[in-house]
């Protein structure tokens, strides 16, 4: 799902041998991704820009998944809009692409828009942020009248009727100028230059635009104390790839949070995103389209794909329908998982199941076993690194790698068929200690952002995760490695001379 140049820096971080250097009690692969995990400590500025244009690419999954990013694209490059962008932009120095990025992502460049908490408009403004604009958000009373016949006390037998009548207030709107775009937009692009000299940044005042003022004053001031970040580059996506669970706990914290709300730090890199998908758009509208058919799922009936892993994996990958499949298949498009706990720090805990004919389904891609491989080790450093107090590393619980088809349907779980593709597999977290969870959790999204794998959560405590197809041959060579180290193991344990008895 990456373009040439964005594919070339993929593996240009994830290609390059770096050396053997790790703990000799467990694997540590000769060929590692860059910046990830603990190694986010005193990351350089060549690979934060591309760790940030990784960044970048990656949100194109939770845009062009949605069915409003065509029509969108199409609203908000008409003629109307467009001279209401430039104008706008012209009377508040704030750039129109990054205008017309931001309604794009926000509205879809719908006037009408309305999000069930509270932000109305193309440019989605809450009611106390339009006021402090300068827009009118004007609320009157009305009232309901209802009348009702009630029985009333009378004298004799005969009853008595009354008709009485009910107000009942309620609230319009009676002028909202957050959904005339002629008056927002430009009050949206006044705001945005507003925010851009107070925070002394673009990538600030797009942050604060999503997450508020209060927020981006304390983010940025957390920034400003974290190690390992150069006064002179307090950005946006330093303060994004500059923490981890183990140091600059605070600003990690504080990220965590926000990310729980509503995703504000990965806001910025969603409108860059948008601005060169609407740069595509204009230049070749066909090729945009074909983009947006990529971000289709091609396993489940619903338009919009769940998740990556449904973007990725097609039905043409569900090819073990059988245990007589995946039994004729080892060695080929299968392989042997190694059970080593200790050493590659995943435990095999897949169920037996002798209706299926097969006792056990330890098979998987070359590239899902290094997968798991690579997840372990990048996990198990980071806990090395946190050293929470009282907690020992727990190699992870693998519960699921290739399943047959027929067998896969049977289960509750609507993403287990794809373990037929051989592709993917499933980590039970439920047993593992609260810290090392965190760094499992952290190295996932990790991984993730950087284009190189997807997860999902699949019941109350189990992890269903899949790399990507363009990272597919790097974790085929961890695997390759893993296999190496294990024959070198079993060659140099069978030279060693026992000892006479």
């Amino acid at each position: 799902m990456f373009s040439g140049m964005k594919l070339a820096s993929l593996f240009f971080l994830s290609l390059v041998p770096l050396g053997q250097a790790g703990s000799p009690d467990y694997f540590t692969p000769a060929h590692r991704v860059s910046g990830i995990g603990v190694e986010r400590d005193d990351i350089s500025g060549e690979l934060l820009a591309v760790r940030t244009d990784l960044m970048i690419q990656s949100q194109t999954f939770g845009i062009m998944r949605e069915s409003l990013a065509v029509p969108g694209a199409k609203r908000i490059t008409s003629t109307k809009l467009q001279s209401l962008f430039r104008s706008a932009s012209l009377h508040s120095g704030f750039p129109v692409e990054t205008l017309e990025a931001i309604a794009y992502v926000e509205s879809w460049g719908d006037s009408k828009a309305e999000s069930p908490t509270g932000p109305k408009g193309i440019m989605q403004i809450s009611a106390a942020t339009a006021r402090s604009m300068g827009l009118r958000v004007v609320m009157a009373t009305r009232y309901k009248v209802t009348r009702e016949r009630v029985r009333v006390t009378g004298k004799g037998k005969k009853p008595k009727y009354q008709t009485v009548t009910h107000r009942t207030p309620y609230v319009v709107t009676a002028r909202d100028d957050r959904m005339v775009p002629e008056r927002a937009v430009p009050a949206a692009a006044r705001y945005l230059a507003f925010l851009e000299q107070k925070f002394g940044g673009r990538d600030w005042a797009i942050f604060a635009y999503h997450c508020g003022q209060g927020c981006v004053t304390e983010m940025l001031e957390l920034t400003r104390r974290a190690r390992g970040i150069p006064s002179g580059e307090i950005t946006v996506p330093r303060m994004f790839f500059s923490s981890n669970p183990a140091w600059n706990r605070e600003l990690y914290e504080a990220i965590q949070q926000e990310m729980q709300r509503d995703y504000s730090p990965t806001y910025y890199f969603r409108v860059m995103r948008a601005e060169q998908l609407l740069a595509l758009y204009r230049r070749d509208p066909e090729a945009f389209n074909a983009l947006s058919e990529q971000y289709t799922s091609g396993l489940q009936s619903s338009a919009r794909a769940p998740h990556r892993l449904a973007v990725w994996l097609k039905r043409d990958d569900l090819i073990f329908r059988s245990p007589e499949d995946i039994r004729a298949d080892l060695g080929k498009r299968l392989v042997k998982a190694i059970d080593r706990p200790e050493y590659f720090g995943y435990r095999l805990n897949v169920p037996a199941d002798s209706a299926s004919g097969a006792d056990r389904f330890w098979e998987a891609s070359p590239a899902a076993v290094g997968t798991l491989t690579y997840i372990a080790y990048e996990t198990r450093r980071l806990f090395d690194e946190l050293n929470p107090r009282g907690e020992r590393f727990e190699p992870l619980p693998v519960t699921s790698l290739v399943e047959p088809e027929d067998r896969a349907r049977q289960l509750a779980g609507r993403e287990a068929v794809w373990h037929s593709s051989g592709q993917v597999f499933d980590v039970d977290y439920s047993v593992l200690p609260p810290g090392e969870l965190e760094c499992l959790r952290f190295v996932l999204s990790d991984l993730g952002w950087a284009g190189y794998l997807g997860f999902v959560q699949e019941g109350t405590d189990n992890l269903h995760i899949g790399c990507s197809p363009a990272s597919r041959d790097f974790f085929a060579t961890v695997f390759q490695e893993a296999v190496g180290r294990k024959l070198s193991d079993e060659v140099g344990s069978e030279e060693t001379p026992r000892p006479d008895r």
